[in-house]
């Protein structure tokens, strides 16, 4: 038996119907997060997502010209969607389910479309995947090549964890003194926390304030204007590239920070306080020691 089409909308043929029927949908959607009662990260970053996936629909209209004409339709670019997201962007299992998450409630609420597209799989929880010592290495110095700004956005995320959206700082966030330092980062759940910024950090920092100045606003600015958690990511990117770590993202760095504290000896509260997690389980995998690291013990016990 074939699967019956649920047409709600006139058939699009051409780019610009099927991108112009999205940007409506997206006005929509902006709408209805305005008085939704979602938390206001969770709003943010939903925002974030519906604008990511019309803008990558505008770019492929032509293989999806019915991406809102039916659930066939859109769930046929919806799953397209969360593969460029796994297999290009290379985002984590959470964040293509956030987007696809953002989506489908975009589709419910600004097209009358109940789609349901499979979920990315979310690893069993173990050891993330943090940089080694030599990557971390690699990675500062390639940093620094690149130009004050980006070093302090590297130190910044290797040296408190930062998500990428909570690195989206004004300056006032910074607290910095010659052997102090602490950043005020807004977490999941409009949470606040203060984080102490250690002395690598705070050098590469205090560098990047001399040269942005003491006016107030965005503590990164780029040719455009300040940076976004797009801009940010991109130059970890870049950085990583420059590096010979192809793909290392924010939330790469958020690991190897959080790695680090257990490897020298960090409790899992002293741990999960750093980080901003609401749950001790969460930050219960950066305490379930990895296969490289049990075969480093082993070889170092009976070496």
């Amino acid at each position: 038996m074939s699967a019956r089409i649920i047409a709600l909308h006139e058939q699009s043929t051409e780019r610009s119907t099927v991108t112009a029927v999205a940007e409506r949908a997206l006005a929509a959607i902006e709408r209805y997060l305005d008085r939704c009662k979602l938390s206001p990260h969770t709003v943010k970053a939903y925002r974030r997502q519906c604008a990511a996936y019309v803008a990558w629909l505008a770019e492929h209209a032509a293989a999806h010209p019915d991406a809102f004409d039916d659930v066939v339709g859109a769930e046929a670019a919806v799953t397209a969607w969360r593969r460029h997201l796994l297999k290009v962007r290379k985002d984590s299992p959470s964040t293509v389910n956030q987007a696809r998450a953002a989506v489908t409630l975009m589709y419910e609420h600004a097209a009358q479309l109940r789609i349901k597209v499979k979920s990315a799989t979310v690893p069993r929880p173990g050891e993330p995947d943090a940089l080694t010592r030599q990557q971390q290495g690699a990675l500062e110095r390639a940093a620094v090549r690149r130009g004050v700004r980006d070093a302090a956005i590297i130190y910044l995320l290797l040296y408190t964890g930062a998500r990428a959206e909570e690195s989206v700082l004004d300056l006032e966030d910074l607290a910095l003194t010659a052997r102090t330092g602490s950043v005020r980062l807004h977490g999941k759940g409009d949470q606040v926390r203060n984080v102490p910024v250690p002395a690598p950090a705070r050098e590469r920092l205090s560098a990047w304030l001399l040269e942005r100045g003491s006016d107030p606003g965005p503590l990164w600015m780029g040719q455009r204007g300040p940076l976004t958690v797009s801009g940010i990511t991109q130059v970890v990117l870049a950085a990583g590239e420059e590096a010979g770590l192809k793909g290392v993202r924010p939330h790469d760095l958020r690991h190897t920070y959080a790695t680090r504290l257990r490897q020298e000896g960090a409790d899992p509260a002293q741990v999960q306080a750093l980080l901003g997690h609401a749950k001790l389980d969460t930050t219960a995998r950066y305490f379930r020691a990895g296969q490289a690291e049990l075969e480093a013990v082993v070889e170092r016990v009976f070496d």
